[in-house]
């Protein structure tokens, strides 16, 4: 099953810190992040799912197409990628959570 969310991008302002400070505006992944038209990726993504409402919801195309390009762009393993996910809050809000969590996001 998947839900459309109302919208993929989350404004670097609006990330949560609960150490306090502001992601860095010029991060490579906070560029990256608005660049992609992750709206365009989800209505295609959206589409490989029936209509049906079993089974568990799905990950928005933003967690799962930007957690595929880091493990990819980073030459990791699948567990290695969700633990640099989990440590880092510029990976964390270029998968588009809305803000640094310390638990696994997946």
């Amino acid at each position: 099953m998947y839900k459309k969310t109302e919208h993929q991008l989350t404004f670097v302002d609006d990330f949560f810190l609960p150490f306090g400070g502001k992601l860095n505006k010029e991060n490579r992944w906070v560029r990256l992040a608005e660049l992609i038209p992750w709206w365009k990726a989800e209505e295609k993504y959206a589409k490989s799912f029936k209509k049906k409402f079993k089974g568990e919801k799905a990950y928005s195309v933003r967690i799962a197409l930007g957690a595929l390009y880091i493990k990819e762009r980073l030459g990791l393993s699948d567990r290695e990628t969700v633990e640099q996910i989990t440590e880092k809050p510029y990976l964390q809000y270029f998968i588009g959570l809305p803000e640094f969590q310390e638990k696994a996001p997946f």
